[in-house]
């Protein structure tokens, strides 16, 4: 049986993390904020000490390279582990800021895409290195399944060729994992990820996406024109199991939506803490001990904030904890980051309505998050996708049944 709590195993892990957001991502979140592009130098300093964050205690982690595939499949024993050690380490984190924790050197989404899906040769090739992932198309939208960049094998090699966008710390990272389809014929079971290295030729930066929110992130385009990959870059099976269908590479995502969904959590903790700060100073009380009918309307509404963040909170370590104790979890994962993305977004709204003109002016980080909350509900799959991957596993329908 689970319990719901954050391990104390993790408290010196989420101190350290919260030391970092403190005193280094908080002092320079509106500096990158506004110097889009410019790559935050001081983060080169903490690269070394997240490292050991990760590295430390065993499966203590703090980023998203930290994830596995949690304890042995024939184990009996009841874990926390890598996975939810890192989730605790990002929920602290992105209390300081989303976008700083997206440009860490070595904390890519395509590190953890590494760390589920890898084998152990791969894990100990690609250690240490920077990973991005790319996903989206500019043809396939939300639908990791019409992916059209293709992979052809060539000996010992495979050709790539396609477009990518949106790819999260694409120009800073030294890798980047490029799902691609082996025939565009047999569907979504031909779909693997490729590791790329970067300088690889024909693999092409187009352009770096203005954006809305997590402005301190690079998000890049890239174009890939024969792109020859070693075979031995290929992760997971090769083989094109018709049967398994897509379940490979999606395995990635029931590693990484909890993550994502943590990022949401660790945002909409920071939103309300100064939410209430703004209230209180305002002369709102907030009295737990009382009928919420009793109170005013902003001491009701933000109860009502809470609530949401302590229940997208409790999913979100149920999808970690599975995650590390082998149990499938893509039902749980999708649950955790439909609701930790739609609880960050409306809390972040809610928030700017609720004090005012210091929540719509830049003197508070207010606007900000209300800015950077809603990449948390779009990437890793949007709230739309989520939804109907939960629709399909509580009814048992397949993807083709249930579109």
């Amino acid at each position: 049986m689970i319990n719901l709590e954050s391990p104390k195993k993790f408290a010196a892990l989420a101190m350290q993390a919260h030391q970092v957001a403190k005193e280094v991502f908080r002092p320079i979140s509106r500096k990158y904020d506004l110097a889009e592009h410019d790559y935050p130098k001081e983060l080169d300093m903490l690269a070394s000490l997240l490292d050991g964050m990760t590295a430390g205690g065993g499966a203590a982690g703090a980023g998203a390279a930290g994830v596995g595939r949690g304890a042995r499949e024939n184990s009996d024993e009841n874990r926390n582990g890598s996975n939810l050690s890192s989730l605790v380490g990002v929920m602290e984190l992105c209390w300081g800021d989303v976008g700083l924790l997206l440009s860490m050197p070595r904390q890519g989404l395509g590190n953890s895409a590494i760390a589920a899906v890898a084998n152990e040769e791969q894990l100990e090739r690609f250690k240490g290195r920077w990973a991005a992932m790319a996903i989206t198309e500019p043809g396939c939208g939300s639908d990791s399944a019409a992916i059209r960049s293709t992979a052809v094998k060539d000996g010992d090699d495979y050709i790539l060729n396609g477009e990518k966008i949106y790819v999260t710390a694409g120009d800073r990272a030294e890798l980047v994992v490029v799902w691609a389809t082996l025939d565009k014929n047999i569907g979504r079971a031909a779909i693997k990820s490729f590791v790329v290295e970067k300088g690889t030729p024909g693999f092409e930066l187009v352009r770096l996406e203005h954006k809305l929110g997590i402005r301190a992130s690079d998000t890049a385009a890239f174009v890939l024109k024969d792109v020859r990959v070693p075979a031995k870059n290929l992760l997971g099976d090769p083989e094109v199991n018709v049967e398994k269908g897509f379940a490979g590479v999606m395995q990635t995502f029931d590693n990484t939506r909890p993550l994502v969904a943590g990022m949401a959590l660790g945002l909409t903790r920071a939103v309300l803490e100064e939410t209430r700060r703004v209230l209180e100073a305002a002369g709102v009380v907030i009295d737990y001990n009382a009928p919420v009918i009793t109170q005013s309307a902003a001491a009701a509404q933000f109860i009502g904030m809470e609530a949401d963040y302590e229940s997208a909170r409790l999913l979100t370590l149920q999808a970690a904890w599975m995650a590390d104790n082998r149990k499938p979890n893509s039902l749980q994962a999708s649950m955790a980051k439909a609701k930790a993305g739609r609880t960050c977004v409306d809390v972040a709204l809610k928030a700017i309505e609720l004090c005012g003109s210091i929540g719509y002016a830049e003197t508070s980080l207010l606007e900000k998050w209300a800015r950077d909350a809603k990449i948390l509900d779009i990437f890793e799959g949007t709230q739309q996708i989520q939804q109907l991957i939960v629709a399909r596993r509580l009814l048992g329908k397949s993807s083709a049944e249930l579109r």
